[in-house]
């Protein structure tokens, strides 16, 4: 054959030829590929059809095409005056196109595509549920964290409370030529690193109250003791002083 015959490289059509770098491989890889897809074309054309697909083709076609007069029952709806594209029933408020048929190909049994259906919509709604789950579990977590974070800011301003309230009461009551507080925990403690078994006693017996439980007993002895209230940062003349000008025994009165 021609194509197979070897190319006169000193032709005039050879001489006419780009002969840029790169082209004569391009021509090549594009040779190719055309003859690639005219082999699958003839292929596709030459292919036989297996019986399931001649079944299929006949069976579409069929089903596209109108019915005829030579239809045994198309005959006899239009000796009962039905015409062709009119819609059944009296009124005509019934179907045009007849029901479509659902033929069944696979080997599965019956039911098997409703079990298949039920079995998706299932595992869909267990994926729902389960992020759900997921999305309520990390809410509750966020609002669990910020009530710890609440109550660690309000216990860190009592313990800063408590502290203030200490160190009032110390000066106050040596103002009064008190030398001893009347609980231990009632002054701020001295940094020592020696003490005496009945100051531990006392530190023990201290430590089981909460800091809100000393802040309101400490509170309460400043106002009784000395008319002095911590949130205003006042000392006042006497009890009627006192209950006339300050708001109140807590840190929510003076808000």
């Amino acid at each position: 054959m021609e194509d197979d015959e070897e190319e006169d490289y000193m032709s005039d059509l050879f001489i006419k030829q780009d002969v840029r770098p790169g082209l004569p491989m391009v021509r090549r890889m594009k040779d190719a590929i055309q003859k690639e897809e005219k082999q699958k074309e003839a292929n596709e054309k030459n292919r036989q059809k297996s019986i399931k697909e001649e079944e299929k083709e006949r069976r579409d076609l069929v089903l596209k095409s109108a019915l005829g007069n030579e239809n045994k029952g198309f005959a006899l709806l239009q000796k009962m005056g039905y015409k062709s594209g009119q819609a059944l029933g009296k009124s005509g408020e019934g179907i045009v196109e007849p029901i479509p048929l659902n033929i069944k190909t696979g080997r599965s049994g019956l039911g098997h595509e409703e079990l298949k259906k039920r079995k998706a919509e299932e595992k869909l709604e267990n994926y729902r549920q389960k992020l759900h789950m997921k999305k309520k579990a990390n809410e509750q977590a966020a609002d669990q964290f910020r009530i710890r974070f609440k109550n660690k800011q309000e216990e860190r301003k009592m313990e800063g409370d408590l502290r203030k309230s200490q160190r009032a009461c110390q000066q106050l009551d040596m103002q009064k030529d008190i030398d001893v507080p009347k609980e231990t925990w009632y002054w701020l403690e001295p940094e020592e690193e020696d003490k005496d078994e009945e100051d531990k006693e006392d530190e023990c017996t201290s430590s089981d109250l909460s800091v809100s439980e000393k802040l309101h007993i400490l509170t309460a002895y400043l106002r009784e003791k000395h008319f002095y209230c911590i949130w205003c940062g006042t000392t006042y003349e006497d009890p009627e002083d006192l209950s006339s000008n300050c708001p109140g025994d807590s840190a929510a009165d003076h808000d």
